[in-house]
């Protein structure tokens, strides 16, 4: 580097991009360290060097320099964004939350985000008006957090408005907490102020503590749960629900989806294995890996009130952090899931639980990408299950 001629941004750039995108995160940071050894430099490198980081489960180092990257440009949403999910995930749940609503700030959010022509309800009391209350995101957000909803009725002492996505209408139809609901996409009544279902937690100043609440918090349609109890009804105890594979579009599926193939030690003792995967990975049960024995039910599951009905009478879910999980939760079934060296905010760190869900287990990767001491694991706990 020439005294007095500042890095070739577009340069490093060029050479750190691809790194980052192959999760090759120690040399991206050999390659960034550099420029930034006297604890100065263009604050782009000190974001890649954050994104170098984080997947490599060094959060005190990564929120340090989000920390000096909002401070010193606190108008870059999206450093807020990544701020806010590293104080999540490190539980500091008062700053998170509000770091949080720039979630829709970013380039690619920008789309989606509901243009709604009314305030924002911030957690006061509004007895008399009505709330709208809109899910957002995926369908494991949605399961996540329906449980606010009451919570929300009973701060602001208004009625509610549910508007959910039509996956999820029917198991929230059974849900507490709203005075009408109606499907996204379909006209809601009159509303005075409205939140998202991802912003009840800052409106209502969500701790740790205050978690997990009342447990269900869903319930399965009955005349499906019959019907799948006299499905499964002949074969052999325990029954574990399996799921290995999230959505192919979300970014970051590659560091938490598995193949099925790598859960073959899961099948080979007594008890029965269900397969509820649904999309392209579900075809993977096709073709068993030696000595595997599984009873793929994704062609039977037409719906998440399937999905709800099977894990109640399944007696474990084994998943990757996907929406089944959430769903399990709810329902307060008993769940174990696999999770990255450096998992999604919701699931905090260095614990073996989690306090949204009072039934569920975290397995946790100890090496980044290697999943086969978290299968052994799983597998020796379920072998103790089987015997039991």
């Amino acid at each position: 580097m020439t005294r007095g001629v500042g890095p070739d941004i577009r340069a490093i750039e060029r050479e750190i991009q691809p790194l980052l995108g192959s999760g090759r995160f120690e040399d991206a940071e050999a390659i960034l360290r550099p420029y930034l050894a006297s604890g100065s430099g263009p604050l782009v490198l000190w974001k890649w060097l954050a994104a170098a980081l984080r997947p490599q489960g060094r959060l005190a180092e990564t929120r340090a320099i989000q920390e000096m990257l909002v401070a010193n440009a606190p108008g870059d949403f999206p450093s807020r964004f990544d701020l806010a999910e590293t104080l999540l995930l490190m539980g500091e749940f008062e700053r998170g939350w509000r770091e949080y609503r720039y979630r829709y700030s970013l380039a690619h959010t920008m789309v989606i985000e509901r243009k709604v022509q009314r305030p924002r309800w911030d957690g006061q009391p509004i007895p008399g008006r009505t709330l709208l209350i809109h899910d957002e995101q995926g369908y494991g957000d949605t399961f996540q957090f329906l449980r606010l909803v009451p919570w929300a009725k009973a701060r602001s002492g208004a009625r509610i408005v549910l508007e959910i996505n039509a996956e999820s209408l029917p198991l929230a139809q059974r849900s507490a907490g709203h005075d009408d609901i109606v499907a996204r996409g379909t006209l809601p009544p009159a509303f005075d102020m409205h939140c998202e279902m991802m912003s009840l937690p800052m409106a209502l100043g969500l701790r740790l503590e205050d978690l997990p609440g009342p447990i269900p918090y869903l319930s399965p349609d009955p005349a499906r749960l019959e019907r799948w109890r006299r499905r499964l009804a002949d074969l052999p105890r325990p029954l574990v629900a399996l799921a290995w594979a999230g959505r192919p579009t979300h970014f970051n599926d590659a560091n938490r989806s598995l193949q099925l193939a790598q859960l073959a030690p899961l099948g080979r003792a007594r008890g029965t294995l269900l397969s509820i995967q649904k999309g392209a990975a579900a075809a993977q049960a096709d073709s068993l890996p030696e000595g595997m024995s599984l009873l793929s039910l994704s062609a039977e599951i037409a719906d998440f009130e399937d999905t709800a009905a099977v894990l109640c009478v399944a007696d474990l879910l084994i998943s990757i952090d996907s929406s089944p999980v959430h769903l399990a939760g709810a329902l307060g079934r008993t769940v174990w899931v696999m999770l990255p060296k450096v998992p999604d905010w919701r699931w905090l760190l260095d614990r073996p639980d989690t306090p949204w869900y009072p039934h569920t287990r975290l397995f946790r990767q100890e090496t980044r990408g290697d999943w086969t001491p978290v299968i052994a694991r799983i597998a020796a706990e379920l072998a103790q299950l089987r015997a039991a």
